[in-house]
């Protein structure tokens, strides 16, 4: 199940947050199709959002074609995103070189704003058509 974390001061809107983050998960192979996921009470309960906000979040990921809502049974997930499966080891294998490469930039001192700016620096030069 997906744990949704709302940062408050991202100026991203709290249902696109939660959007995001199914999104991630789905890429990342945490969620599968026939996965349910939590309610919105318990996503109310775990990060004190308007239920209202939940639901507009369940209904973009429902638009999208991701989850499908059962009547008196929950959201369920449809289908997944991203190309590798979650389990395959090259995914393993890149994981745990840019689990190595963040624990490097925290010890050189940057912050997670500066890993952020870094890192999509990177990811815009080489998957926006410039492979320099």
């Amino acid at each position: 199940m997906v744990a949704y974390r709302i940062d408050r001061r991202s100026g991203v809107a709290t249902y696109v947050q939660i959007v995001q983050q199914t999104k991630q998960a789905l890429r990342l192979g945490l969620l599968q199709p026939g996965d349910k996921l939590p309610t919105a009470r318990e996503v109310v309960e775990a990060t004190a959002v308007n239920p209202n906000t939940v639901l507009k979040a369940y209904r973009e990921l429902e638009r999208e074609g991701l989850v499908e809502a059962r009547r008196g049974l929950g959201t369920f997930v449809r289908r997944t995103l991203g190309a590798a499966a979650a389990d395959s080891p090259l995914r393993e294998a890149l994981h745990t070189d840019l689990r190595a490469w963040a624990d490097r930039a925290r010890q050189a001192g940057l912050d997670r704003d500066d890993v952020t700016a870094l890192f999509t620096s990177v990811l815009d030069e080489r998957f926006q058509g410039n492979p320099a």
